[in-house]
């Protein structure tokens, strides 16, 4: 049986969460040791016209909570990466391995859109997005997957993320902004991908 790092972590999220936090504690440390120096020089020239990037971290946790009650229960059928409680957006707003952005509408400050990549410090990162239900069938899906592809290759990560073929939206967005491998096919139709450098 193939043990990787993407079920390994899922395990001890869902089931030794206190385990989990050690963990991340320890991975942030190290990261910041391996990366730190890149992320600081970190920039990105693919944001879609008519939208500015901000970093969560410097963005109101209250905003946050508010963006992620905004969206529909559908939205959540395939994304659950993090508590979405102010309580949670604070840790991830001080983890220093969790690289997030959000797309902000110039036009009225709303946010459409918040991606991440998860990262550990052996060189891996894990990326998400979310777009906001007002936003949708406007291409900012494959829009934050392209801006993802340049934050983490950009300090020299591979990156990976798991996506359903039954989220249609989301997995044609990650087939178009990226070239893929597909890793492993794992429980529930998902793929377990990595995006490959162009």
């Amino acid at each position: 049986m193939k043990i990787d790092l993407y079920s390994i972590a899922h395990t001890l999220k869902d089931k030794l969460p206190f385990i989990w936090d050690a963990i991340e504690k320890v991975n942030e440390w190290l990261f910041v040791l391996r990366f730190g120096k890149k992320v600081k020089n970190i920039v990105v020239t693919c944001v879609p016209e008519g939208y500015g990037l901000v970093a969560l971290k410097d963005v109101e946790t209250a905003r946050m909570v508010k963006f992620f009650e905004h969206q529909p229960a559908d939205a959540y059928t395939f994304f659950k990466p993090h508590g979405f409680d102010e309580r949670s957006i604070k840790r991830l707003q001080k983890n220093k391995s969790y690289l997030a952005f959000l797309l902000i509408d110039k036009a009225n400050g709303q946010i459409a859109g918040y991606c991440f990549n998860r990262c550990f410090f052996q060189g891996k990162g894990f990326r998400g997005r979310m777009v906001d239900i007002d936003y949708r069938g406007k291409g900012l899906g494959t829009a934050m997957n392209k801006i993802l592809n340049e934050v983490g290759f950009g300090i020299g990560l591979r990156l990976f993320e798991s996506v359903s073929k039954d989220n249609v939206a989301s997995y044609r967005s990650a087939l178009s902004a990226s070239n893929v491998k597909v890793v492993q096919e794992l429980p529930h139709n998902e793929l377990y991908l990595e995006i490959l450098p162009e």
